[in-house]
């Protein structure tokens, strides 16, 4: 395959994954109403276990992890997954699908933030405008007192359910950041494997605690299907794809892929979950959208492996 093929494969890997990142939240809001969020994500990291199993495997070609690699991985399953996971689903309960696809829009500028502090990365004049296009976008979204009911609990938006929803961000950022540094000795299979599995672990106490008391004969069929969906991918399709995008692009550049993660949010919240999309939600969304276009539109070049 030469060098314009494997760009392009990348890029639909990583739009891919993403929008799919987007769907799952939007969806994970009726898992959360029916489900406790510590054994939600206790049941998917074990669904996701058991399919990814072969993936364990350590490749023929692979050496020896270094305890650098192995402390990356436990930081990328941390944030990617763990923490990711218990801030989205306790910010989604609290929140709208579309409130928080327009929080998610800061994800870029959250990343070049990070990419300045851990690796001394520069921030354009452009990227610190995006910031604060990110940053009002957020703020309108938060201080507006024309929010929506959430349909299935009768709940408002509530300024700790969006903020939990932007520590989500913190911590995708964060997962691409790590990320990065990841594919450059291990194998995107063998990654996604591996921080499951510790996601499993950090998650067990807290899922085996709610498992224990809770009924789970009122979780129905259609229910059980959507947790499954949830699963495959929360933690197989989206964690492979996107690791697997990272291996040709930039970490930088990759950050312009982020944008579907809100999109693919909002689309779902307006379309399947009947949520209405106010004239605020609309323009904090649009502003929100700007900044990801200024943080994404500059000239970066494009790392593509021989």
């Amino acid at each position: 395959m030469n060098s314009f093929s494997k760009k392009w494969l990348a890029y639909l890997c990583l739009a891919l994954s993403m929008s799919l990142v987007g769907i799952y939240v939007a969806l994970s809001k009726p898992l959360v109403a029916a489900i406790p969020v510590f054994l939600l994500a206790w049941i998917r990291f074990g669904i996701a276990g058991i399919v990814m199993l072969p993936w364990l495997k350590k490749p023929p070609q692979e050496g020896k992890m270094s305890p650098s690699t192995q402390k990356l991985l436990f930081l990328e399953s941390f944030f990617g997954n763990f923490l990711f996971s218990i801030c989205m689903l306790f910010g989604v309960s609290m929140t709208s699908a579309v409130s928080a696809g327009v929080i998610l829009a800061t994800i870029p500028a959250v990343v070049a933030l990070l990419g300045a502090i851990f690796l001394k990365e520069h921030i354009s004049p452009r990227v610190w405008l995006a910031i604060i296009f990110a940053a009002l976008g957020v703020a309108l979204l938060t201080i507006s007192k024309h929010y929506n009911s959430l349909p299935s609990t009768g709940q408002t938006d509530t300024l700790l359910g969006n903020f939990l929803v932007f520590g989500a961000v913190v911590c995708e950022a964060s997962y691409v950041v790590i990320g990065k540094k990841l594919t450059g000795n291990l194998h995107p299979k063998r990654i996604s494997a591996l921080i499951n599995l510790w996601g499993l672990c950090l998650v067990t106490p807290f899922g085996a605690w709610w498992a224990y008391s809770f009924d789970f004969s009122n979780v129905g069929l259609p229910t059980w299907g959507l947790l499954v969906f949830y699963a495959i991918a929360a933690s197989i399709a989206t964690v492979w794809l996107w690791m697997t995008g990272l291996k040709t692009i930039e970490a930088s550049q990759a950050g312009v892929f982020t944008v579907m993660l809100p999109i693919s949010a909002a689309v779902v919240g307006v379309l399947f979950l009947n949520e209405p999309l106010s004239a605020v939600q609309l323009m904090a969304l649009f502003i929100g959208l700007t900044g990801v276009v200024l943080a994404t539109s500059g000239n970066q070049a494009t790392k593509v492996e021989a």
